[in-house]
Parts: structure tokens; sequence; C-alpha cells
């Protein structure tokens, strides 16, 4: 078995919960996950089966989008609703006043990480030290959000709010820093990942609708369907010598491809100085 699936992980149970039980529906298989959901969040979890677990470094498409529900006026020490309340104020901003804020964080932006994270600091977790009650300074790091909306006013303290972001963003600092910008304070109350790269919330299925079905090879989307850059087609000959470790000259520009022997896909490989050299297989010899 070998392709991606596009998982729901409800709320209330971590990812390795819902992980699991793909790995007992497909004993024997390789599994993982590209993007941890916390228990509180729901949504679309990507999973890898057998040798596409190789190709997470290769997807080019690393957008995600949420939904979030954030309220101002409290906030807490985990930015959400696992954690106590550490501040309130009376200051609730309006929808204009919210969304100026959202604008102000849209583009290329350092952000600091949530002190409960699983941020390596001294060889040990962050959120371990948080638990006890230790002070972690968390660098800020990178990120980059493409967009921003608030998509409805619920009340007078929450909004629901869209935001499409790449990988390593947290949606929790961005419920602190919206609180902060709008002269208050605020924290996420509920979130749902409703896309992550390809994979859509509208076509994700549970882990219990994968576990019962008759065909779940069916149910996996190709690996090459997953990754999209240009092709590379090998004869019978050029595929043996390629897994025997031998070069030949290709007439390709330098880059990453999609690798194909005459009968099916074969990995990504990179070209360099006109050589071609496989990063990740997806066939073994006994499939050429």
């Amino acid at each position: 078995m070998n392709g991606f699936l596009n998982l729901y992980k409800p709320k209330g149970v971590s990812s390795a919960y819902v992980l699991n039980a793909v790995k007992r529906a497909v004993k024997g298989e390789t599994v993982g996950h590209m993007g941890t959901l916390d228990p509180l969040a729901s949504g679309v979890l990507p999973v890898a089966i057998g040798k596409s677990t190789r190709l997470f470094d290769y997807l080019l498409d690393k957008k995600k989008e949420y939904v979030a529900t954030i309220a101002f006026g409290y906030s807490t020490d985990t930015y959400d609703l696992e954690g106590k309340i550490v501040e309130r104020r009376d200051v609730l901003p309006n929808e204009e006043t919210v969304k100026e804020a959202c604008m102000k964080l849209v583009g290329e932006i350092m952000q600091i990480p949530p002190a409960f994270s699983a941020k390596c600091v001294n060889a040990k977790r962050s959120y371990e030290l948080a638990r006890k009650g230790q002070a972690v300074d968390l660098p800020p790091k990178k990120i980059t959000i493409y967009s921003i909306d608030v998509t409805e006013k619920i009340s007078a303290e929450e909004y629901r709010i869209k935001i499409v972001c790449g990988g390593g963003t947290y949606i929790r600092s961005i419920a602190r820093d919206l609180g902060v910008l709008c002269g208050t304070c605020a924290t996420m109350t509920a979130l749902e990942r409703t896309a992550s790269g390809p994979f859509r919330i509208e076509n994700s299925i549970t882990a219990d609708e994968f576990k019962s079905s008759t065909y779940k090879s069916a149910l996996l989307t190709p690996p090459d369907e997953v990754i999209d850059y240009p092709v590379i087609n090998l004869t019978e000959k050029q595929t043996e010598r390629l897994y025997n470790g031998l070069y030949d000259d290709y007439d390709y520009p330098d880059g990453i491809y999609r690798v194909y022997s005459p009968t099916a896909f074969y990995g990504v490989g990179e070209v360099r100085g006109g050589k071609i050299k496989v990063k990740a297989y997806l066939r073994d010899n006994e499939d050429i």
C-alpha cells in the first residue's frame, strides 16, 4: 500500500491517536503524518502510507488554511482553552479594529511561539518547562501569513477568522498578537484546519471510515499526484542502470523531477550537470 490519506482529525484526541488508528488498519506499513494538530483542534491531517513517507520533504504546496475562533478580553497561559486565565481586560475591539489588526499580520513576520509548545529548549520540550512554572524565552521565528480575514462576528467578544499561512505558524500566537494589536488580550477558543497543501477538508475521511473500508488503497491519493514537479520518463535499461548507481547523461535542466520507469512512478530525482540522482525511491529492485 502506497499513497497519501486525507485524514480528518476530530476535536478531543491527539494527532498520534488517529495516526495509531491508521497504523492498526495497515499493519506492517510505514505511516507518518504532516503537521501536528493540538487535541483541541480538528481538521485535515495528511497521512503518508508506505514509501510515500519518503516524499514529505518534496511537497511543494505547504500552505495551510485554518478557521479560528478568537475571544477578546481575556488570555490564558497557553493562548487557548487548555490553559488557565492569566489576564482579563475590559477592552473589546469593534469589528473594524479587528480587521485592521489582521491586515498588520499579513506577509513575512517574526512570530514568538507559545511557551506551551513542542519547541526544544536545552534539549527539553518547551511545554515541559512551562508546566513546571519555569520561564521560557523562545526566539521569534520568521513565518509567512498569506491572508487573514474576519468571516464572522459571533458576539461582542468572539470572532471567526480565516487564516492562510505557511508551515511553522502557531495560530495560538496569532490570537495573542491580535489581542495586543487591538489594545487588549485574546485567546483562541476553537480551531479547524480546512486545508493542508493539496488536501482539503471537504474530501477528508475519518480513521473509522478508513478502517472499515474494504478497498483501502482506493482511498489513497497516488504519491505522484501530490508532488508537482516536471517529469522524466526512463527506458527499462535506464531504470535498471539508475537503480544500480550508474548515471547516464540526461538533457534536462538542473532541478527536481518526478521520475518514471516504463511501468510506474519511480521516485523523486535531482538533475545536476546532466546527471540524475534519485533522492527518494518509490520503487524497489523487485519493482523494476
